[in-house]
């Protein structure tokens, strides 16, 4: 029995994928094992650094950790159905996969939007009240958080499902895309989608908006308290700490709004399933390396962990 099945008359659907061309499916197929492989142990290994490493439990690693597991969840709603797909041919979705894929998905990313706005709140109370910061982001803090973040990307991305799956498929089953996304599902269906595309557009806005918003005035205070210090090392040692939280969301946000935020006229399916492909795939595969990358105390963690693991420098 299908997912709401007296609403519609589909009991699968047919991804369409990224491309039909079989000289393609296994160089595509190795790329992204590769690119899932690093997502899954960058983003684990991160979770079990911090976990493992006394002078990465703070509040700031305490969200990344989370965002470590964010990533890999987010990404892997979607990923392994690709790849699969890639060397068995099988683009086939049932009715119950297809909403439980979105679901997840949608939920995942949600809570990643929210707890990059939570990291810019904990670097401006880092940056800006770094005498109170202790009392400020204590563990208590910290944890109510990061439920509250879980509790409002769950019951929202129970809205989105609600809203896309009470609709009637009875046209076409042919999702043109590699995963079950909201916006070319709305395009299959045979009712009126002003409605859900009217809340679906809400929440998504609410989302971005939001977060940006906590955000950009997180960050004017904090570039104001870098530039109140006097010391051209201190501003450097200040900045270095929001550096990797910057570029992370620069390239989370550049592409959802560039995906879900222009006109229904300029939408082109293959440009926004090549963006897809950037922000379901890419770019959680990015942020721990770029965490890893520009962060010192990540590299020592690392450096120290190696260190255990080969003692004789081998």
């Amino acid at each position: 029995m299908s997912f709401m099945e007296n609403h519609s008359v589909v009991n699968e659907f047919i991804l369409v994928g990224l491309t039909d061309a079989p000289e393609l499916q296994i160089p595509l197929f190795m790329i992204f094992t590769f690119i899932y492989s690093i997502t899954l142990f960058g983003n684990l290994g991160m979770v079990v650094l911090i976990s493992l490493d006394s002078h990465l439990h703070n509040p700031m690693y305490f969200f990344l950790s989370n965002l470590s597991l964010v990533d890999f969840g987010y990404s892997s709603a979607v990923t392994p159905k690709v790849i699969a797909g890639f060397l068995t041919g099988d683009k086939i979705i049932s009715y119950n996969g297809c909403a439980a894929q979105m679901f997840f998905f949608v939920a995942f990313a949600s809570v990643d939007c929210f707890l990059l706005a939570v990291m810019a709140y904990d670097r401006h109370a880092a940056v800006c009240k770094p005498l109170h910061y202790g009392t400020t982001m204590t563990l208590s803090v910290c944890i109510h958080l990061a439920i509250g973040v879980y509790i409002c990307s769950f019951l929202q991305s129970s809205v989105n499902i609600g809203c896309t799956f009470h609709l009637s498929f009875c046209s076409s089953n042919v999702v043109h895309h590699f995963f079950c996304d909201i916006p070319p599902l709305l395009a299959l269906s045979c009712s009126d989608i002003h409605i859900s595309e009217m809340v679906v557009f809400i929440l998504a806005g609410f989302n971005v908006s939001f977060a940006l918003l906590v955000i950009m005035i997180s960050y004017v205070f904090i570039f104001i308290a870098i530039l109140r210090i006097h010391s051209s090392e201190g501003r450097h040692k200040a900045f270095s700490t929001c550096a990797s939280h910057l570029t992370t969301v620069s390239i989370f946000y550049g592409t959802i709004i560039f995906m879900y935020f222009q006109p229904n006229s300029s939408h082109s399916m293959d440009t926004d399933k090549m963006a897809s492909v950037f922000y379901t795939m890419v770019i959680p595969m990015l942020n721990p390396i770029v965490y890893s990358l520009r962060n010192k105390e990540v590299k020592n963690a690392l450096r120290k962990a190696a260190g255990r693991k080969y003692p004789l420098g081998v």
